[in-house]
C-alpha cells in the first residue's frame, strides 16, 4: 500500500494496482484538487475521521447502468401518487450535512468528516458536485450528491427522513437522465441499490467507461 505525499498530488494506476480489497493508498489531504483527480481516476476516499485517509478503487465495482433502473409496482405506485417532489442543485449544503448526520445500521460515526464534506462542497461552487432533493409539503425529506464526470455521476451519499425518499429520487434522478447518463458509479454494495438494478461489473470495465468519459469531456 502506497503512502501519498501531501505536497504532490498523484495516486497508484488503480488499472494495474490492486492493493488490499481495493484499498490503494493512504495518508494525503483532501483538497479539492486531489479529491477532483482521485475521483477521475475512478479512486474514492473512505475512512474514520481522525484515523489515517484511505483510498479505495475496489474490484469489482458496483454501478447502475440507466438503462436497467428497477421499479417496482410499489415505487411506481409512489411515484404516480406525487407525494414527493424533486428538484436539482437548490440545497445541497442541506443535502450533505443531511448524509452526514444519518443513523447508519452497523456504524456507530459518520465517514464524512467535516473538512471532507466542505471540499465536496467547494466542488459543488465549482460546478463539479450535484445535489438531488426530495421534498414533502415544501419540507426537505431526502436527497443524495455525488461528482459528474463526463456522463459518469460517482454517487456518494444519500438520506432519507421520510419511507421511501431517497429511493424515489434516485428513480425520479435516474429516469430523468437517461439520455446524458452512461453510468451511475456507487462505489460499494448496497441491498438498497441492488433492488434497484444495480450490479457489480469488473474494475477495469468501469475504468474503460470512467477514462472515455474523461476524455470526451
Amino acid at each position: 500500500m502506497v503512502r501519498l505525499d501531501e505536497n504532490e498530488i498523484s495516486f497508484p494506476d488503480p488499472e494495474v494496482y490492486d492493493g488490499h480489497e481495493g484499498l490503494i493508498a493512504f495518508g494525503g489531504d483532501l483538497s479539492i484538487e486531489r479529491i477532483w483527480f482521485a475521483y477521475q481516476l475512478g479512486i474514492f476516499p473512505w475512512y474514520n475521521p481522525g484515523e489515517e485517509i484511505l483510498w479505495w478503487c475496489p474490484d469489482p465495482r458496483f454501478v447502475l447502468y440507466p438503462e436497467e433502473i428497477k421499479v417496482s409496482k410499489s415505487m411506481r405506485k409512489i411515484l404516480n401518487r406525487n407525494i414527493f417532489t424533486f428538484s436539482e442543485n437548490r440545497n445541497f449544503r442541506e443535502v450533505i450535512r443531511s448524509c452526514q448526520q444519518t443513523n447508519r445500521k452497523g456504524q456507530t460515526g459518520t465517514w464524512l468528516s467535516d473538512e471532507l464534506m466542505n471540499t465536496f462542497i467547494r466542488l459543488h461552487e465549482y460546478g463539479l458536485a450535484r445535489s438531488i432533493e426530495v421534498w414533502q409539503n415544501d419540507e426537505l425529506v431526502g436527497g443524495f450528491y455525488g461528482l459528474q464526470i463526463g456522463n459518469v455521476f460517482c454517487g456518494e451519499s444519500m438520506f432519507a427522513k421520510v419511507s421511501n425518499a431517497s429511493k424515489a429520487g434516485f428513480i425520479h434522478f435516474v429516469e430523468n437522465n437517461k439520455e446524458q447518463l452512461e453510468l451511475i458509479d456507487c462505489q460499494s454494495h448496497t441491498e438498497h441499490l441492488e433492488s434497484l438494478g444495480a450490479r457489480m461489473i469488473p474494475k477495469k470495465e468501469f475504468l474503460k467507461i470512467l477514462h472515455e468519459n474523461n476524455e470526451r469531456r
